[in-house]
């Protein structure tokens, strides 16, 4: 039959061997549609990395080359990277602390040292600005507040929902950058009152606070910048979605093990309850 059709005898075998290695249909139609369910779950945040590990943990057992090929049939697209400028405003006189994080954002234990900082958001009405105050033990966000105003008790209010949410005891590091909000007197008095330690970056290094950044930075990029505000009201209902409803609950964070910080939190209370 090769030669009457004037197939390569090789050709014919190599096209037998590919039918025989090929997936079952039933099971690779399952894959794609899961993919497309998991791309919309996450409004296209999440790339192959994530998308493999759920479509392990619903015992597809893919690697990450697969995985691309599963998107890329499924036409599933991911939400690139845009810049933003960063806020802080450290040009003053006001006293400021020490660097007591020294960029260990390896935490042991919930409430031990807490990160914050300020990003902004545009609106039809003008400037929104959020503070958040974030556990690094768990990268839950345990704080934030929201305003049209970048005053010092933005974050104030902030770091008080966070206290009246986890009730930290004395001895918290509460880390920011030198903006002048965090060295205002009254963010300090608020440190002081409660027994905190405070902590701030070098003047000019990111990476000081590069648990925030990257917070921010995911916000901005997977919901965000793909919005557009008519009223900063609209805008904080979104972001306090995003939070709540996306982020702490069910967001796979890859330094959590691809878990999101609220079942990293529920899994590891439980491990204690039984140590």
């Amino acid at each position: 039959m090769c030669r009457l059709l004037g197939v390569q005898s090789h050709n014919y075998y190599s096209y037998q061997k590919r039918q025989t290695d090929k997936p079952d249909d039933l099971t690779h139609q399952e894959m794609l549609e899961w993919v497309k369910d998991i791309a919309k779950f996450s409004d296209n945040t999440y790339g192959e990395r994530r998308i493999q590990k759920v479509l392990n943990t619903l015992s597809f057992p893919v690697s990450r080359r697969k995985t691309a090929q599963l998107m890329k049939e499924a036409g599933v697209w991911v939400r690139y990277k845009k810049k933003y400028k960063a806020t802080t405003n450290s040009d003053h006189k006001k006293p400021i602390y020490a660097n007591e994080l020294k960029q260990d954002f390896v935490v042991q234990k919930p409430d031990q040292a807490y990160v914050q900082d300020i990003t902004y958001v545009w609106t039809s009405e003008g400037w929104l600005y959020l503070a958040v105050v974030i556990d690094l033990y768990s990268r839950k966000v345990v704080g934030w507040s929201m305003s049209s105003r970048m005053k010092a008790s933005l974050v104030c209010d902030a770091l008080t929902m966070a206290i009246w949410q986890r009730q930290p005891k004395t001895g918290l590091i509460v880390h920011s950058d030198q903006g002048v909000q965090y060295a205002s007197n009254a963010d300090r008095r608020l440190i002081k009152t409660h027994g905190f330690v405070g902590s701030m970056s070098k003047k000019g290094c990111c990476w000081d606070n590069a648990v925030a950044e990257s917070f921010f930075g995911s916000l901005k990029q997977e919901r965000v910048h793909w919005r557009n505000y008519p009223t900063r009201f609209s805008a904080q209902q979104d972001i306090l979605n995003y939070i709540t409803m996306w982020y702490n609950s069910h967001r796979l964070h890859s330094y959590l093990d691809y878990q999101s910080p609220n079942d990293f939190e529920r899994q590891n209370n439980e491990l204690q309850k039984v140590a």
